[in-house]
C-alpha cells in the first residue's frame, strides 16, 4: 500500500472510530504514513526534480537522508554510505540517486546497497554496489543505462535508467555496467567537473 493510500485509510478509520486505543492507532498510521510520503518526496525532489533550494552543489548529507528514506527498513536493503566530501556537484547527486534506485529496485529480494563518490578537481566518480540472493536488472534497462535507448526506443519502464543515461551524457560523462551474469551488480559513473 502507497503512503498517499495509508493516509487516506487511516483518516477514514480515524473519522468512524469512537475506541481511544483503536485511534492512536489511527494516529500511529498517519504519522508512520506522512513520513513515508516526505521521504519519497524528499528523494524525488532530489532525484528528479530541480531541486531548487540548493545551491550548485548539494550537501552528501541531503542525498543520504532522501536514499535512506526511500530505502528504509520495509525495503529489506541494508545501505552503506561512502560518499567523501561535505558536497557534490547537484547533477552529480541526482546521477547518484537514480542510479542508486535502480540497483535497489534491482535487489528484489533485498540485500545490500553500497553507495560511494569521489570528487576531485576534475571529475566525480560514482560507484553503486548492490549485492543479494537474487539481482535482477532488466536487460532493457541496462542497454539503456549505457546505451541510452534499446533498440533506438525508449520503454517506458526505462524512463529511470534513460534519465541517468541523459544525465551523464548532458555533463560529458559516461556509465559503466558489470557483467550481467556476476553475482554482484557494479554501476559506476564518471563526471568531468565542468
Amino acid at each position: 500500500m502507497s503512503p498517499v493510500g495509508a493516509l487516506n485509510n487511516g483518516i477514514e478509520l480515524l473519522a468512524d472510530e469512537q475506541d481511544p486505543e483503536m485511534r492512536d492507532k489511527c494516529l500511529e498510521l498517519l504519522a508512520d504514513s506522512a513520513r513515508a510520503s516526505a521521504n519519497k518526496l524528499r528523494f524525488f525532489r532530489l532525484a528528479f526534480g530541480a531541486a531548487g533550494g540548493f545551491a550548485d552543489e548539494v550537501d552528501t548529507r541531503e542525498a543520504e537522508a532522501a536514499l535512506a528514506g526511500v530505502f528504509g527498513p520495509e525495503r529489506r536493503i541494508e545501505l552503506g554510505w561512502m560518499v567523501s566530501g561535505g558536497k557534490l556537484p547537484k547533477g552529480a547527486v541526482k546521477l547518484l540517486l537514480n542510479l542508486a534506485l535502480l540497483a535497489g529496485d534491482a535487489l528484489v529480494r533485498g540485500g545490500r546497497l553500497d553507495v560511494g563518490a569521489e570528487s576531485s578537481d576534475s571529475e566525480v566518480e560514482l560507484v553503486i554496489r548492490a549485492e543479494g540472493t537474487r539481482i535482477l536488472l532488466d536487460p532493457s534497462l541496462r542497454e539503456t543505462l549505457a546505451k541510452g535507448s534499446s533498440n533506438g526506443a525508449v520503454e517506458a519502464r526505462a524512463a529511470g535508467a534513460w534519465l541517468a543515461h541523459s544525465l551523464a551524457a548532458e555533463a560529458g560523462g559516461s556509465i559503466r555496467l558489470s557483467d550481467p551474469q556476476s553475482e554482484v551488480l557494479m554501476i559506476g559513473a564518471t563526471l568531468p567537473r565542468g
